[in-house]
């Protein structure tokens, strides 16, 4: 009995070793190295500048983007794929259209459309009479599976970034257990209909936004905890640089507010038993091979955005450790105050402009 008990207990320590050391995984990983992470101190000190965060329109699930359109409403993408908008008074959102798809970055342009970056359904324009129009969901044949920020120039042209071309919507975080930069920068131009990729092998590409007399569009890169910069006008038009690196968290969306300031949402800060396994590739699909349960404890909401100056300084440091309103995709600013989203929350958060 002893000896069967043995041999049983034997071929399953040989089953799971050979389970967790050659089961394939759905990623193939790289070597992703970054630098230091910044200390919580100085210009990052920990504090709780967004602990007064207003919950507005509660109830709605993950309101990844906010902005401001005619008639004084405010929209929102929610994860169910529903645009709501609300007023200034944050009570009784109304469902504007439902895309089919998951709305994030959005803004109107100067036709009065909202022009949403759709991780699922591509770049779109919504009428307002609410007709959904696809302006691009392909390049070169293939289908762009993760549209995800974008801003439009005065004459219209829509910059937007696609954040990998491996991994769609459900599958992001693979994006962070391979580390193989995919992602783009865009843009449309709608008087052509005319597609440009004006960046490639970005790490998953965020946040986009141009900067002043649009001289420049800045994009973030989530996972190389950096902003680059894209120069349009000068003699630099057309040639990219770093303009913020070794950021202490990942970097989401980005604003402009015509004052020179770049609001940019960081959904939590960096982890450093993360970035050890970026350093190699084994321990990562070992890790993988686990259950969800035994793989790391998911961090908590943290409440994170940055002020950043047109040299790339940062200005404002506003955080809430405890995460009341945290994991924040997005920060936009409004007649003085700070509309934020988050893809942790069930509200859209405001707070006045420091």
């Amino acid at each position: 009995m002893l000896l069967r008990a043995a041999k049983f207990l034997t071929i399953s320590l040989l089953i799971l070793v050979t389970y967790l050391l050659l089961w394939p995984v759905p990623f193939d990983p790289v070597v992703h190295t970054l630098g230091a992470i910044p200390s919580r101190t100085g210009i990052y000190a920990e504090n709780t500048a967004l602990s007064g965060v207003e919950h507005m329109i509660s109830g709605v699930e993950k309101p990844e983007d906010v902005t401001q359109g005619p008639g004084g409403y405010f929209y929102s993408g929610l994860e169910d794929g529903r645009i709501v908008r609300f007023k200034d008074d944050g009570r009784d959102p109304e469902t504007f259209v439902e895309t089919g798809g998951r709305p994030l970055g959005m803004q109107f342009d100067s036709k009065g459309n909202l022009i949403v970056a759709d991780a699922t359904r591509g770049l779109l324009s919504i009428s307002s009479a609410k007709k959904i129009k696809v302006l691009v969901d392909t390049f070169d044949g293939k289908k762009l599976l993760f549209v995800d920020d974008l801003d439009i120039t005065s004459d219209g042209k829509i910059w937007f970034s696609d954040a990998s071309q491996k991994f769609g919507l459900p599958h992001f975080i693979l994006e962070a257990w391979e580390t193989r930069p995919t992602g783009r920068l865009f843009s449309f131009d709608p008087s052509t209909g005319d597609t440009e990729m004006h960046l490639d092998n970005l790490m998953f590409a965020n946040g986009v936004a141009l900067g002043p007399d649009e001289a420049y569009v800045l994009v973030n890169e989530t996972f190389r905890m950096r902003t680059l910069r894209l120069w349009l006008k000068g003699e630099r038009a057309g040639q990219s640089e770093t303009f913020m690196d070794g950021l202490p968290g990942f970097p989401d969306n980005l604003s402009y507010n015509d004052d020179g300031m770049f609001w940019m949402a960081l959904t939590g800060p960096r982890m450093e038993i993360a970035e050890s396994l970026w350093t190699g590739t084994f321990l990562r699909k070992v890790l993988y091979r686990l259950p969800s349960s035994l793989q790391g404890a998911e961090q908590p909401p943290f409440g994170w955005v940055l002020g950043v100056n047109l040299e790339g300084k940062v200005v404002h440091n506003l955080q809430d450790p405890s995460g009341t309103y945290g994991t924040i995709t997005s920060v936009n600013e409004f007649d003085g105050q700070l509309y934020l989203g988050s893809v942790a929350m069930t509200s859209v958060g405001r707070i006045r402009k420091p």
